[in-house]
């Protein structure tokens, strides 16, 4: 498996990050566990996950899948083998959300606890915090990295602007820098991340990991009717890209499958890999079938024609 470097971290990681949104949510944990071990067992080393999945499903209270990680590392032995990423910062609770330092060094001892792991190779803000200081978040991040219990940090969900000056009080303080950002970007969802954060990152040397790297399922050719939106739980989210440049993005994705007797899911996540500034787009799998398409969607080089082709179809 060739790695890429992501961003000045010093972390290799495999050209696809697997999305852990759905561990203990829609993969149970023996079908976790079986996507997982085909990932690592396909070469793959890079996982993605967050203190807050998966809160949204009744009953749950978030931690689900850090737990289901945690299990699976005790089981399987490859802890060291993983480049793990999880987040913070997202509501679990009313007294627990933000990126205040005492939350921050708080909410990483329970993280680490469901993890069963003593480090975390990639700790993300998840979403950006008005109410804290960026010095004291990135204090915070630093003080953990010199305990030894981080590696690297990243943002996710920041504007180009706060992303900027993060990396400014960075510089100013001495603290360690975000070396990796966590954007909405895909082959419908192109112009916030390339108008506004792409010159950023491809600047300052910045790994990018995307997420939502399918559409929430519409770019798979899933849904391309109103009829369509009952056949998954994402359904509804969905319909807003039904639209003329949706259709067009269709036909494209379409088109180059037919190319290279592949699917239309396969050629968007090839297409986000090809991107210069890409290093990993985060994709998630609830079955093993699932997972097996990502492995080959990773193996799947366009040519210049066909990422051209799609570059038009999807221009915004």
């Amino acid at each position: 498996m060739e790695t890429r470097k992501l961003g000045g971290s010093g972390l290799q990681v495999s050209p696809i990050c697997l999305g852990g949104n759905v561990f203990g949510w829609t993969a149970d944990e023996p079908t976790s566990f079986a996507i997982l071990d085909a990932f690592a067992g396909a070469g793959f080393n890079f996982i993605d996950t967050a203190d807050v999945y998966s809160r949204w499903v009744p009953g749950h209270k978030g931690g689900e899948s850090e737990t289901v990680l945690g299990n699976w590392f005790k089981r399987s032995g490859k802890r060291q083998s993983v480049i793990l990423a999880t987040k913070v910062g997202i509501e679990l609770a009313p007294d627990k959300k933000g990126l205040s330092k005492a939350y921050i060094l708080r909410e990483v001892e329970d993280s680490l606890a469901r993890l069963q792991t003593d480090y975390i190779d990639l700790y993300q803000s998840h979403i950006d915090d008005a109410t804290a200081p960026l010095e004291e978040r990135l204090g915070a991040y630093d003080q953990l990295i010199k305990q030894g219990k981080v590696r690297a940090i990243g943002a996710s969900n920041y504007t180009g602007a706060r992303l900027t000056e993060a990396l400014s009080v960075s510089k100013q303080h001495g603290f360690p820098r975000y070396e990796c950002l966590q954007p909405h970007y895909n082959l419908y969802e192109r112009a916030g991340y390339e108008k506004e954060l792409e010159p950023v990152c491809v600047a300052e040397g910045i790994g990018v990991i995307p997420y939502f790297a399918l559409a929430s399922g519409f770019l798979t050719g899933k849904y391309r009717s109103e009829n369509d939106l009952a056949k998954g739980p994402r359904g509804q989210m969905v319909k807003k890209y039904l639209d003329e440049r949706g259709y067009r993005i269709l036909a494209a994705l379409d088109q180059v499958a037919e190319k290279f007797h592949s699917t239309p899911g396969k050629v968007a996540i090839a297409w986000l890999i090809s991107r210069p500034s890409v290093t990993a787009p985060i994709a998630s799998a609830t079955s093993v079938e699932q997972l097996n398409d990502l492995v080959d969607a990773a193996n799947l080089t366009l040519d210049r024609a066909s990422i051209e082709a799609l570059n038009q179809a999807s221009a915004y």
